[in-house]
């Protein structure tokens, strides 16, 4: 690729930050606090995109003019001198480079879902305190956050109260449902699952990867993921039905 190729390349990959950063997109690559990290480094890209262009023009039309000093046209004719007496092109396959920036502007990639939470160990860490909840009924709780609360504080500040879960469903080799939120850190790269097995009035027909809003009570009963042996909270679902999937579906809670 020549320099204005490249600068093209750099504006394009540029845009494509400053659009996924400045709608719901990034949110399926990165946390929601790097939108600024996002939107800065499209800028830059841009920026430098169009500085290259500029220098290239510049250059361009000095060299037209004849404007170039003796001491830079002799190092250009000489570096001239240097190239083989046949000169190829810069392979069209260079191009293909653009094909991924199109498809981060064209098409959205799917949030991670039931096929790396079965295959995957459950995430589930032990909280740093277990602030009181609100007197709401039901009371809407992440799915990260009752799981910390069912194991390591044995349900003590669920007893009693009606709760409200938002995730979606895996199946486990053994049929065992699971209400599932993928946790971060930092991008979906690093993104683990947290899971919640339902028993109770559990829907008959259950479909993976459906977004589900659970109602229910806390239960003690646990289960080991199959996979790394990591404790599974049930809960007692009294209720449940199916919702849209929502803008941001990864958790960041664990580590805030």
């Amino acid at each position: 690729m020549n320099r204005q190729a490249q600068s093209a390349v750099l504006f394009l990959l540029g845009a494509s930050l400053l659009h996924a950063g400045s709608t719901d997109l990034y949110l399926r690559y990165v946390k929601q606090g790097l939108r600024p990290l996002v939107l800065a480094a499209g800028a830059v890209l841009v920026a430098a995109a169009v500085a290259t262009l500029w220098y290239e023009r510049k250059r361009a039309r000095r060299h037209k003019q004849g404007g170039e000093e003796p001491g830079h046209a002799h190092s250009e004719s000489r570096a001239r001198s240097d190239l083989p007496a046949h000169t190829h092109p810069e392979p069209r396959v260079a191009w293909l480079l653009v094909l991924p920036l199109l498809a981060l502007i064209l098409v959205a990639p799917p949030a991670l879902g039931s096929y790396s939470a079965t295959r995957t160990g459950t995430a589930l860490q032990e909280p740093l305190a277990y602030p009181d909840l609100p007197a709401a009924d039901p009371l809407p709780l992440s799915v990260v956050d009752y799981a910390g609360r069912a194991v390591y504080d044995h349900g003590r500040t669920l007893r009693g109260r009606h709760v409200r879960l938002t995730g979606f469903l895996a199946l486990d080799r053994d049929g065992t449902p699971y209400l599932v939120r993928m946790a971060l850190n930092c991008c979906a790269a690093d993104a683990q699952p947290v899971k919640v097995a339902l028993t109770g009035q559990v829907p008959p027909v259950l479909q993976p990867d459906t977004w589900l809003r659970v109602t229910g009570t806390y239960t003690p009963r646990r289960a080991e993921d199959p996979v790394n042996g990591g404790p599974i909270p049930f809960i007692e679902v009294t209720g449940a039905e199916p919702v849209p999937e929502p803008t941001d579906p990864y958790d960041e809670s664990w580590n805030s």
